[in-house]
């Protein structure tokens, strides 16, 4: 990948993250999904399923999560607090290896939380997710913990458990969507965790990339990666370097 390596850094960073953060990204992206609801419950649900099985080619994610909205009449918080989710075939394929029965198992927990806090950002907010040096890692160990009290198990197909090591790529992306606010793409809907605090969405393209403009030398797309890579954007944009997120997953894919 042949990068423009004589502009400053972050006048080539700042640059692409303005090219691709704009309205013309939602309608080829996942967050398309949660912007079409208007409720606090919706968006946050749609949001978490959406990033849950976004990986792989963007226009079978696309397709699957319609298929999965579908499976909840597209009201997909009255779907969870009526058990709908109780009356699916556990064995139905809703994207690659994620099944209804990963699907339940991830609702049955949620619903939990909202019948005890009203809404995941509320729940953040008692659990002081804000607070955290890490708010994405705090926040998945305790979804995770709700999610095994409820169903008597774990379960790596819904939220990573490994959190030592683990990027949390699509829960990164989930919370750029919930958390950022300022009104392109990203809809800022959450109040339980300052923007400053987001950490990159690491994939591989985003890990080569950053390693190539000299942002991160870990070889690994691991958390430590993560944290690396976050600390140096953060350096650049204290109070948003998330927003950079756009410009490195822009670089070199001609979006």
């Amino acid at each position: 990948m042949a990068l423009i390596m004589d502009m400053d850094i972050k006048e080539l960073l700042d640059s692409e993250a303005a090219r691709i953060n704009n309205p013309d990204f939602i309608e080829r992206d996942p967050v398309q999904f949660p912007r079409r609801f208007e409720s606090l419950q919706d968006i946050e649900i749609v949001s978490f399923l959406s990033a849950m099985i976004a990986w792989g080619n963007r226009k079978m994610i696309c397709r699957d999560i319609e298929k999965m909205l579908g499976l909840m009449d597209n009201q997909p918080y009255s779907y969870v607090m009526e058990k709908g989710y109780e009356d699916l075939d556990p064995k139905l394929n809703i994207h690659r290896t994620f099944f209804a029965s990963h699907l339940q198992h991830f609702l049955k927990g949620l619903r939990k939380i909202y019948s005890d806090h009203g809404s995941l950002d509320a729940f953040a907010t008692a659990n002081k997710i804000g607070d955290e040096e890490a708010p994405a890692w705090k926040l998945v160990e305790l979804i995770n913990q709700s999610l095994y009290r409820e169903n008597g198990e774990n379960c790596s197909r819904c939220l990573p458990l490994n959190l030592k090591n683990s990027a949390l790529k699509r829960v990164n992306m989930a919370l750029r969507w919930l958390v950022r606010d300022d009104g392109i793409v990203d809809m800022g809907v959450w109040k339980s965790i300052p923007k400053s605090k987001l950490y990159i969405p690491l994939d591989v393209h985003v890990g080569n990339v950053s390693r190539e403009l000299g942002l991160l030398t870990r070889k690994q797309n691991d958390r430590k990666s993560v944290e690396e890579l976050t600390g140096v954007l953060r350096e650049l944009r204290p109070e948003d370097p998330a927003i950079y997120d756009y410009a490195l997953f822009g670089i070199g894919i001609g979006e």
